[in-house]
């Protein structure tokens, strides 16, 4: 079951709702038999069970009673955040079973379970509030896997809470609502918190299909330490007329020199005069720097280039 992009619900409904943390993992589905094996499925129904051998132990926990969980398998950082470049270092390594045994000494996983589809017997058609309930009552707390508690009603500083601590969103839980698996349904509810921040437009890729002649991406940097460092690509956030009328923008500002430093090497890159400056959303920035899942909120023609600043990585070298 996957939830649809939204907003809170209204204040009058907040008591019908139930509020857990968005995780930023890779979500699975876990099989138990209830025979002493387990068996892990991406959303893409890949079997990934080889590539987590951390969590085996997790076979026995509920005996010979068979199951199927819903949870999310995150990699967490020195401060007990999730951190996803951590995770994909362990991510692929499904049938490489030595290589996944290194890499889970020296990055462990931990197992967030948050729904319970299967216990016994199906349970879709029992209301969120009831799965729950279950899931709670199974005790599945251990080495590596734990069921936070859901908070219900209380919305607003449930969402006010992830902000201030950093988390990458909410997801909102009808508590009346059915199981539906491989729905993207109104009965779930994601929020994720984004930050902004202005970056200066160095080149651009050039777009395809109904894209041609005009940016499918734009390669962004912010300034740190006196040079102009590269934090990603921004393919995201246009209207047609405001990705027309930056085209013109960037053509009228075309170089043959790479503007950020270090030089970038991606291949179709047009690279122009560091003049532009936009502003952007994201999710959060990779251990490099890098802006995750950036989209282009605007121009801001108020600003120079010079003020687009940012303490990244390697600033002091």
């Amino acid at each position: 079951m996957l939830a649809t992009p939204g907003r809170l619900p209204p204040a009058a409904q907040d008591s019908r709702w139930a509020y857990e943390t968005k995780q930023d993992g890779q979500r699975v589905m876990v099989y138990l038999p209830g025979d002493g094996t387990l068996l892990l499925r991406a959303r893409s129904g890949e079997d990934i069970t080889g590539a987590y051998p951390e969590l085996r132990p997790l076979a026995a926990a509920l005996g010979t009673t068979p199951a199927i969980l819903d949870g999310e398998v995150l990699a967490l950082d020195e401060h007990g955040r999730a951190d996803f470049q951590l995770l994909q270092s362990r991510m692929g390594l499904a049938h490489a079973p030595a290589r996944a045994a290194r890499r889970a000494a020296q990055v462990p996983v931990h197992l967030v379970l948050f729904d319970l589809p299967h216990l016994d017997r199906p349970l879709l058609a029992l209301p969120y509030a009831q799965r729950r309930s279950l899931l709670t009552e199974s005790g599945l707390d251990g080495p590596h896997w734990s069921t936070p508690a859901a908070v219900v009603g209380h919305g607003a500083e449930a969402l006010r809470a992830t902000r201030e601590h950093g988390l990458e969103g909410l997801v909102c839980k009808r508590l009346d609502s059915v199981y539906e698996p491989g729905v993207r349904s109104r009965a779930w509810i994601k929020i994720r918190n984004l930050r902004t921040a202005d970056v200066v437009v160095g080149g651009w890729l050039p777009g395809k299909g109904r894209l041609t002649g005009l940016p499918g991406a734009v390669l962004v940097g912010q300034r740190a330490a006196g040079r102009l460092r590269y934090v990603g690509r921004v393919g995201t956030g246009w209207s047609d007329p405001e990705r027309t009328e930056l085209a013109a923008l960037l053509r009228a500002a075309e170089t043959g020199v790479c503007p950020f430093d270090p030089v970038q090497r991606i291949a179709g890159a047009r690279w122009v005069l560091p003049r532009l400056v936009g502003e952007v959303g994201y999710s959060t920035r990779t251990r490099s720097g890098l802006l995750r899942q950036p989209s282009w909120y605007r121009l801001r023609p108020d600003l120079a280039p010079e003020e687009s600043a940012a303490d990244l990585p390697g600033d002091a070298e």
